[in-house]
């Protein structure tokens, strides 16, 4: 037993000194915040300016991952931790967070500028370690000027401080003015001590808050090299002193790879020049007047960011010095400058000279840089076109040649505002050996290039300027002559593009190869710029992922777009396509309609290089991209879209596209329509946006009629705009918030043109749960007919004004003395209503003014028509009477209302029995001689079903009667929302409504989804009521245990709320509520739903009995309002009652004849009720009849055994339902 113990005893120790060994490092200081996890939990990584193992950082935490503001005068300009927070879309700053993409995400950004001068934001993170050289931070960032003051020339920038070193720029984005997030990424580097990173804004008065900000930080390959479980290093690389192993190419090529100088040690015979002491023996003359300067960043600047490459690459640090040209101070005579090494001796294929360098080419002025060689002629052996970015490159360049040479570097710099081009760290290897014979040198003087036969922005559009289509042949088609050419290699990081051409088999294919670069980046192939181009732009290509690897890589195609930066990626492929000539797979990927000039950029990462894994691309076309060529379509803009998007295209220049979704559609229910989901969690940005082709000018009016969906608790919005030649646009029709799950006809008055326009579906995402869907479009001649709603947002909807005065079409944001402060619609001051000023200097006692509808089609059928009324001012406002004006006979009078009703909207309706004949509404106002008096009207809605009593039960079958949701943003911020259980497909809903007790029901509900905060409310408003002693209020509620959401129930008076009761837990099937109500004042009744984490809640069947208690007791004696006439509605009513009769008839008759049961009936047929694009009552078919709702049969639900009854008075302060 002894050897056993003995055993036991050593292995224990040895577990605890391993276990202690581990402890002790993950609570070493130097182990935080070294991009390495130490600890199981990587708590050593914890408020780094990341967290944890994906070392990034969102900002959803209230520590901010240990970033903090220090800005200088922070009561003038800040960082702060912000959201963009619930409501209509802001001024200014971000729609969303970029990690959440929801209103409820955080993001860090600016406060506004309050005063005059300059002011500079700092954001500091906590203090890292050392990093590698591949170190890099991906980022998100915003910048946009909603003020419309400029942003300046340095409203953002990033630079890292050393504690023994000056700050050093590390990055400076290109200034662009969208509305969007932008990623990019910051080239940190190789930095050997503790280091911090500051973000820097910097803007003058009229800055708005949040309008630069940042988001969801990433740090990538920023640890050392780890060390390797073996104590040797794999087959081609070489071990470093502190442990860990580096590729063989690493060794001497100015970089320090190890950490610890390793890779830089025993590299006797190479020619480094760092520039710190001097120019080694590099000859800076040049035969241009522009000249190559040895400095450093301090010495050019270390108060404007952007002068300068910010450090050099060896020390990357402010004062490390380098190889600089640019614009001079005194301006640009000559656009191009050289300098040149010693005379060397010549090289053989066995012995090339090798040479590796660092360029840093930033900015519009870097117009490229080549690398000659010069002997008795001078040719180049390598270039660089364009800027690179804010990142030093590695670029390695080999030179055989059996005559004495120099190495000669050319810059082009262009006359722009900042940038330029940077050399540092050039090292020759042992092969390059000094010459004492000084040769035959050719003359460094570059030709001068031919005048071209196009300007700049003519090259590479498509169309043909020169008479040689010189200006199309190096764009990267490979149908042009020279078109591969055109495709330049643009990879920063260890793999790299190259074109591959075999002259005798006319082959030609880009493939992904091996490259010098050190940063662990994707390879990039770019076109010249292209552009503009139209919407049928299409680019072809064939390419190929083989290779024996079960995982080949990656292939995918961006846009990098002139004026909106680096776009989200068009198309990708992963994996492995086949092997062989037969992997070769063929797209068709639609570019679209660009405003701007754009490159095309082809960008890959190989899992190993070839021939272990290949990726190759040819056959590279561009395709109908002429930007004035459009497509046939034989619809034009009517379209179903079952095959494609007609006359429409989706806009380039937006945040988001409009998705062909199969499977809900309005043409046959299975089919195809166009949606933005809100609720994607990908979506990102405000708008999204659907162009029409251009059209041509047309001298009548016409009429866009489409079906739409606007679903969800926090939806958003759809307009529609016209667009002129000049980009302006104007909003023609405009809905928001919720609609229900079901389709509604629109049409949309368009203004007869003078010249070539265009129409749009813009989706806006101010809200971010809920869906936006549009289907068969139909754009007509002539005129609309009378819409069946009418919010008069945007536009009038083709009603007219005639008489004494006129109406106006206003805001309450344009009123002055006179006229309601905010629409019934959007309940705001933006919101637009029709108004008539009645006081007795406009309109004289006994005078008329009218507004009148178009011309609608009569029917059969009695239709109801709902609208908000608004009469205030200080006394007679006048009388507002509604008139049923058929095109042929005496108009009916189907409401009328002469009293003063205080600030409120009221709700009206009548019955419409056209009885076949044409016929138009109008609106009459006779004026009673008041004082600052006006009436207004609002969110005209023409119901398929008449009128129902405005006290009666609401069954929610036909719609949500005369209950709306507020859209007053200060109280509520989601909305209720009317579906089935059969219809819902997204949300968590009851399984079945109440009124019928099936899937096909209809109810009201809210769900807890995670899109929007929780504790957020929904409130559904009764129309005014009056004052009672007793009314009774009856209705339905859902909520199972799982969730956790709240219902309150409230009297609105006069802006005051009294809360009746509080309904918390139900967890189980509808159960029924009643409760009385006293009001000695006019009020409404307040259905409030506050979501909750998880779950839902939902109504039905509710209804209000006025003057009539729970118990069924008459508490008011009945009154009649005889100015509120409704003839209409009296004629209509004798007449549905005749229907009803001779329908019971047949039915008898029938049932007598068959003896058979009548088996029930379940419709779900739409109604009505007072509208806009909030307050609406939603109708899934406006054009046709609809099934009508049997008598409601017998419920398990309906049997009154868990019903609670509730009296309120008004000492009484609340019931809370446990």
């Amino acid at each position: 037993m002894l050897p056993w113990r003995s055993s036991a005893l050593a292995l224990l120790l040895t577990l605890q000194f391993a276990t202690g060994s581990w402890a002790q490092k993950c609570q070493a200081p130097d182990g935080k915040c070294d991009f390495v996890c130490d600890c199981a939990d990587c708590s050593d990584e914890l408020d780094c300016g990341y967290s944890g193992r994906g070392f990034s950082c969102d900002f959803e935490q209230a520590g901010m991952c240990g970033w903090t503001d220090q800005s200088l005068n922070a009561t003038l300009y800040s960082w702060q931790r912000r959201q963009r927070g619930p409501g209509s879309l802001p001024h200014s700053g971000p729609s969303s967070d970029y990690s959440t993409g929801t209103a409820i995400g955080w993001f860090m950004g600016v406060s506004a500028v309050t005063d005059g001068s300059l002011s500079t934001a700092v954001l500091v993170s906590p203090e890292m370690k050392q990093s590698s050289a591949t170190c890099r931070l991906r980022l998100r960032y915003f910048l946009w000027d909603s003020g419309h003051t400029g942003l300046g020339s340095t409203p953002l920038w990033a630079s890292v401080l050393r504690q023994d070193s000056l700050e050093a720029i590390v990055w400076r984005p290109e200034a662009t003015d969208v509305r969007g997030w932008i990623e990019t990424t910051v080239f940190l580097g190789r930095i050997p001590s503790g280091f911090q990173i500051h973000l820097h804004s910097r803007r003058s008065e009229g800055g708005r808050a949040g309008d630069v900000a940042v988001d969801q930080l990433e740090f990538l390959d920023c640890a050392l090299p780890p060390p390797l479980p073996s104590a040797e290093c794999p087959l081609g690389m070489t071990a470093c002193t502190r442990g860990g192993c580096v590729d063989e190419r690493q060794l001497c090529d100015g970089s320090d790879d190890c950490g610890d100088g390793t890779d830089e040690k025993n590299c006797e015979g190479y020619r480094v020049c760092n520039f710190e002491e001097s120019s080694c023996d590099w000859d800076l003359r040049s035969p241009s007047k522009l000249r190559w300067v040895r400095t450093n960043q301090k010495d050019i600047s270390v108060s404007d960011p952007l002068k300068g490459p910010g450090r050099d690459h060896s020390n990357n640090s402010a004062t490390g010095h380098f190889l600089y040209v640019t614009v001079p101070d005194h301006g640009l005579t000559d656009d191009w400058a050289t300098f040149q090494s010693p005379y060397l001796e010549p090289t053989n294929a066995s012995y090339p000279c090798k040479m590796v360098m660092y360029t840093h080419q930033f900015g519009p002025r870097s117009g490229g840089l080549t690398v000659l060689v010069a002997d008795r002629k001078i040719y180049p052996v390598w270039e660089r076109g364009g800027a690179l970015g804010d990142v030093w490159v590695k670029a390695e360049v080999e030179i055989v040649t059996n005559s004495i040479f120099q190495i000669v570097f050319m810059a082009a710099v262009r006359d722009f505002a900042y940038g330029g081009i940077c050399i540092d760290s050039i090292v020759l290897s042992p092969e390059c050996r000094l010459s004492s014979d000084n040769g035959t040198w050719a003359e460094i003087i570059p030709k001068p290039p031919q005048n071209p036969c196009a300007k700049p922005d003519k090259l590479c559009d498509f169309h043909r300027d020169c008479a040689g289509a010189e200006d199309e042949d190096k764009c990267g088609d490979f149908s042009s002559p020279e078109g591969s050419s055109g495709w330049t290699d643009a990879s920063i990081g260890s793999q790299g593009w190259v074109l591959h051409q075999n002259v005798t088999s006319q082959e030609e294919y880009l493939y992904v190869s091996e490259s010098p670069g050190q940063q662990l980046t994707e390879a990039q192939t770019r076109t010249p710029l292209l552009g503009p181009t139209g919407p049928a732009c299409t680019l072809s290509f064939d390419f190929a992922l083989t290779g024996n690897l079960d995982h080949v890589g990656e292939l995918s195609v961006r846009v990098i777009d002139s004026f909106l930066g680096v776009q989200p990626k068009l198309w990708e492929f992963s994996e492995k396509n086949g092997t062989g000539e037969g992997a070769w797979q063929h797209v068709n990927l639609l570019i679209g309609a660009r405003k701007y000039r754009f490159q095309l950029a082809f960008e890959a990462h190989a899992e190993k290089l070839p021939p272990s894994a290949v990726i190759r691309v040819k056959n590279v076309y561009f395709v109908s991209c002429h930007v004035h060529y459009l497509p046939s379509s034989p619809t034009g803009l009517s379209c179903n879209f079952e095959d494609g998007l007609c006359g429409w295209y989706q806009d380039n220049s937006d945040n988001f596209d409009w998705l062909l979704l199969d499977g809900m559609d309005h043409t046959i229910g299975i089919g195809r329509s166009l949606v933005v989901d809100m609720w994607s969690p990908s979506l990102r940005g405000t708008f999204g946006r659907l162009v029409s082709f251009p059209q041509l000018p047309d001298l009548s009016d016409n009429c866009l009629v489409f079906f739409y969906k606007l679903y969800g608790p926090n939806t958003g919005a759809l307009n529609v705009k016209l667009l002129d030649n000049n980009g302006y646009e104007a909003v023609l029709w405009s809905r928001g918030a919720a609609h229900g799950n079901v389709w509604h006809e629109a049409q949309c008055p368009v203004p007869h043109q003078f010249t070539n326009y265009q129409l749009m579906f813009e989706a806006v995402r101010s809200g971010f749960d809920g869906r936006v869907a549009i289907d068969d479009v139909t754009f007509t001649d002539g005129p609309c007919s009378v819409p069946r709603m009418c919010s008069f947002e945007g536009q009038r909807c083709g009603y007219s004004s005639s008489g004494t005065v006129h109406w106006l079409h206003r805001s309450g944001h344009t009123a002055t003395l006179t006229g309601p402060k905010t629409d019934h619609t959007l309940e705001t001051e933006m919101g637009f209503y029709m108004m008539v000023n009645t006081g007795a200097n406009f309109l004289p006692p006994g005078a008329m003014s009218v507004l009148t509808s178009p011309v609608r089609q009569g029917t059969t059928k009695t239709e109801c028509v709902r609208f908000w009324y608004h009469m205030g001012g200080e006394a007679y406002p006048g009388s507002l009477t509604l008139y049923l004006k058929p095109v042929k006979g005496e108009r009916v009078k189907i409401f009328s209302d002469s009293l003063n009703q205080g600030d409120v909207w009221r709700h009206g309706s009548g019955n419409i029995s056209s009885d076949l004949g044409d016929w138009q509404l109008e609106f009459e106002v006779v004026g009673s001689g008041g004082l600052n008096t006006y009436v207004a009207v609002d969110d005209i809605f023409i119901s398929a079903h008449a009128c129902e009593d405005q006290g009666s039960k609401c069954s929610l079958e036909r719609g949500m009667c005369s209950w709306s949701n507020s859209q007053n943003i200060s109280v509520d911020k989601l909305d209720w929302d009317w579906t089935s259980a059969e219809a819902e497909s997204h949300y968590l809903t009851p399984p079945e409504d109440h009124s019928l007790g099936t899937e096909r029901g209809h109810f009201l509900f809210v769900p807890s989804s995670n899109r929007t905060a929780a504790y957020e409310s929904a409130q559904l408003l009764s129309p005014h009521l009056p004052p009672t002693k007793d009314t009774c209020l009856k209705f339905w509620a859902y909520k199972p245990q799982s969730s956790n959401s709240e219902l309150r129930v409230w009297r609105l008076s006069e802006g005051r709320r009294q809360q009746l009761l509080v309904v918390r837990e139900l967890g189980g099937p509808w159960r029924r509520f009643d409760v009385n109500i006293t009001s000695t004042e006019e009020y409404q009744i307040v259905l409030e739903g506050i979501k909750g984490t998880s779950g839902v809640m939902a109504l039905d069947d509710i209804e209000y009995s006025i003057g009539v208690n729970c118990a069924n007791k008459v508490t008011d004696s009945l009154t009649s309002t005889s100015n509120k006439d409704n003839a209409g509605g009296i004629a209509a009513s004798v007449i549905v009652v005749l229907l009803l009769i001779g329908t019971l008839i047949a039915l008898l008759i029938y049932y007598l004849r068959t003896r058979e049961a009548i088996m029930d009936g379940a419709g779900a047929g739409p109604s009505s009720s007072a509208t806009g694009f909030s307050n609406e009552v939603y109708e899934p078919d406006l054009t046709q009849d609809h099934v009508n709702i049997p008598p409601m049969q017998n419920h398990p639900m309906a049997a009154g055994f868990n019903n609670v009854t509730v009296s309120f008075s008004a000492g009484a302060e609340e019931m809370e339902v446990a």
